[in-house]
């Protein structure tokens, strides 16, 4: 069993990996960056707290952070007391946060320097199958690496894709989270344009539901026009930094990003009009806003 410290314990995402960890066996120490009652049950399984990431490092042989962006990550590795701060050579720190690629290679240099490992493997899939121990996990590393941290990963993953060597990870993730955004904003956009040409929303749903263009993002979507605006447990400012993140990529490598770019506008505009803490599915309300439709039953 490896000793594994963990950082971000108390999101939707990182409880159910720390659940599952503790499941299967590994002593597990902990931060908690505001309220310990969300890691109430992971402390009365056996996790321990550690008063800074520091502190953490010195404990653990892998470290895991699953935080809100690459702001969190920086602050966490290289901040007053973070992780390398305590290091010592050999520590593997796995980095499943949505984040910046650049950022991401800046790191595992700054960490290469103390002998320390940093390895890229965001996350797929819904809390759902976090707590379930069911996530998709994407992971940017060398064969050496992926064999030493897959039994680990597979505590908390049905499916471990290596996707590439060092940062691969974060870039594939980024590529994915663009497409599913866009199917949600331009699912939006559809429901809206349906109802103001007087046609039934619904109808539509039938349709792409018999059909290629269906997918498990579009019936999310679907259920806002039952009221549920849950169906897709993603917060849309989240959803908003990770396109912003994939723009940035594209335009460092000097691609045109002409839907990235409507589809970054459009979760910029849902959350000035006050969405921005709601989860994704909220694109319809901001539809409901911008064009007069009626979509969500009240």
């Amino acid at each position: 069993m490896q000793k594994i410290g963990f950082i971000g314990a108390s999101g939707l995402m990182g409880h159910g990996m720390a659940k599952n960890l503790l499941a299967k066996g590994h002593p597990l120490a902990l931060t908690v960056h505001r309220n310990r009652e969300r890691v109430a049950d992971l402390l009365a399984a056996g996790a321990t707290l550690a008063d800074s990431p520091a502190e953490l490092a010195r404990g653990a042989q892998i470290v895991f952070l699953c935080v809100t962006g690459t702001p969190q990550v920086e602050a966490a590795v290289t901040g007053p007391a973070g992780l390398l701060e305590g290091a010592v050579p050999g520590l593997l720190i796995v980095d499943c946060s949505t984040s910046e690629p650049e950022s991401t290679n800046r790191l595992r240099e700054r960490c290469a320097a103390q002998g320390v490992s940093f390895v890229d493997a965001p996350l797929a899939r819904t809390p759902v199958e976090a707590e379930a121990g069911r996530l998709n996990v994407m992971i940017g590393a060398d064969a050496a690496t992926l064999a030493a941290l897959t039994p680990v990963l597979k505590c908390f993953a049905e499916n471990v894709i290596h996707v590439g060597g060092p940062g691969a990870g974060h870039v594939i993730k980024l590529l994915n989270n663009f497409i599913a955004q866009a199917i949600c904003t331009a699912t939006a956009e559809a429901f809206a344009v349906a109802q103001r040409a007087g046609c039934e929303p619904r109808k539509l749903v039938e349709l792409v539901s018999a059909g290629m263009v269906n997918s498990g993002i579009f019936q999310a979507m679907a259920k806002s026009l039952d009221g549920d605006l849950a169906g897709l447990k993603f917060e849309l400012d989240y959803a908003r930094k990770d396109i912003r993140y994939y723009t940035h990529l594209a335009e460092s490598l000097n691609v045109p990003t002409v839907v990235g770019e409507a589809v970054h506008q459009s979760l910029a505009l849902a959350s000035a009009l006050g969405h921005g803490h709601k989860y994704v599915p909220s694109l319809v309300e901001a539809q409901e806003q911008l064009t007069g439709a009626r979509l969500v039953p009240r």
